[in-house]
């Protein structure tokens, strides 16, 4: 029955009539005008000279004026990356650069063919091909913006540890790695595609759920150390306190890191990863440098709490729901053949270019469940800060979060739809209040 449902909903939206090209400018001219609509009444905000009531005792007039700064540059660079995306995304659409790149891709792969395997050839190596081609076209030109962001906004506000060469290290790495991994991925992505037809949808949902697997396990081990030197955490003081807490809390800690996060920002963070059974603790060079203990401790007991809590099982069984729900809606396209004549495919209707143009017409639903998802996001946040208090941690996490809000110059105050529609995290001022936390009036100091 539902197999049935899918192919009449995928017969009626193949009608030549459906201007398919139209439809997702039309979708990404809304997203774009509705998501500079949040930022500009952000800005308004991020106008206001005093701090939020319940911040004034523990953050200073000149730390707010500076995360002010700091938080209206950002949002009008925001702007200006969306026009710059838009325009390139408006020409690329317009002028068909899609199927001129595929058919790039082909002769590329033609002219290669004779230092190629035999059986490097058909769709899938061209599609291969123009994976490799898209991955470059896109990082050459979001480059202007990433240099901007690092080397002009971030080292203007004492963020930005990064020289020109590891930057440009880390993109080419970055490319090569999409490579190395990407492609192999998406030849049996593809080869699956093919092997099963129509019944695809649930033998790709395994191989990507697979994959996520492997990369969680390998991920510390190979990936990681491309980018990032993982230290693990000297014997001391810190060191006790974190393995007493998992203890106390039978969280499954197998090591426990210090990651050079101060080599590329000042910026501050921890989380941990692993499989169920063997949880690894990364904590940023920078947190620990301007924490103490026990605020450090409080932190990872926030972080424990998600894993005790289950929340990030929820957001796996989540994750798994929605790449499911999204491989049966793409079932719907694949053989849309409306959808690529309108972007100039004409005799070819390769199953890649069916799937990127298939997520530009999901980008509306992509947005609604990323809002949903936020909303879920700061519920879990409150669990975990709520998971710290129950151990007695309300004080030293209430001091480690104000402390990150004032090294990370976050935004104090937000407009209410702009949190809404892009926050995962609530406010400081929100968390603080949930957790209780009274601030002591700053005392004189003594003559």
């Amino acid at each position: 029955m539902i197999l049935t449902n899918l192919q009449a909903l995928a017969t009626l939206l193949d009608d030549p009539d459906y201007n398919w090209k139209t439809i997702i400018i039309g979708f990404a001219t809304a997203q774009f005008a509705f998501e500079n609509y949040l930022t500009v009444r952000q800005l308004g905000v991020l106008t206001k000279d005093q701090p939020p009531q319940t911040l004034r005792a523990d953050i200073s007039q000149e730390t707010f004026e500076k995360s002010q700064a700091y938080s209206r540059a950002k949002a009008k660079f925001s702007i200006f990356n969306s026009v710059y995306s838009y325009i390139q995304n408006y020409l690329f659409i317009t002028y068909n650069a899609m199927p001129v790149m595929w058919f790039f891709s082909g002769e590329l792969l033609r002219a290669l063919s004779p230092v190629l395997p035999a059986s490097f050839s058909g769709e899938i190596s061209q599609s291969v091909v123009f994976f490799t081609v898209f991955s470059i076209f896109g990082s050459v030109v979001s480059l202007p913006l990433s240099y901007f962001q690092n080397f002009v906004l971030e080292e203007k506000y004492g963020f930005n540890k990064l020289t020109v060469g590891l930057w440009l290290s880390d993109a080419v790495k970055g490319l090569a790695l999409s490579f190395v991994l990407g492609s192999p991925l998406l030849a049996g992505f593809l080869k699956i595609i093919q092997y099963f037809g129509d019944r695809f949808i649930f033998y790709v949902w395994v191989f990507i759920f697979v994959v996520q697997v492997v990369m969680i396990a390998i991920y510390p081990t190979v990936i990681q150390p491309m980018f990032n030197k993982l230290t693990p955490l000297a014997p001391g003081a810190l060191k006790d306190s974190i393995e007493k807490l998992a203890l106390k809390n039978k969280f499954p800690l197998s090591k426990l890191y210090v990651i050079d996060g101060s080599k590329r920002s000042s910026h501050s963070n921890a989380y941990f990863y692993g499989m169920p059974w063997s949880k690894q603790i990364v904590i940023f060079d920078t947190l620990i440098e301007t924490s103490t203990v026990s605020e450090t401790t409080a932190v990872l007991a926030h972080e424990i709490g998600h894993w005790a809590l289950s929340h990030t099982t929820q957001m796996l069984v989540i994750a798994q729901l929605h790449l499911l729900f999204m491989l049966t809606l793409f079932s719907i396209f694949i053989h849309n053949q409306s959808l690529y004549v309108s972007f100039g495919f004409l005799s070819q209707t390769p199953i890649l270019i069916g799937f990127l143009l298939f997520n530009d017409i999901l980008q509306p639903l992509d947005c609604v469940i990323s809002f949903l998802m936020n909303v879920l996001s700061r519920k879990n946040e409150y669990e975990a800060d709520a998971y710290a208090v129950k151990l007695d941690y309300a004080t030293d996490l209430a001091r480690a979060l104000i402390k990150l809000q004032i090294e990370n110059l976050s935004s104090m105050e937000a407009d209410w739809l702009y949190s809404a529609y892009h926050y995962s995290h609530p406010l400081l001022s929100e968390r603080l209040k949930a957790i209780g936390y009274v601030a002591k009036e700053k005392v004189k100091k003594e003559e």
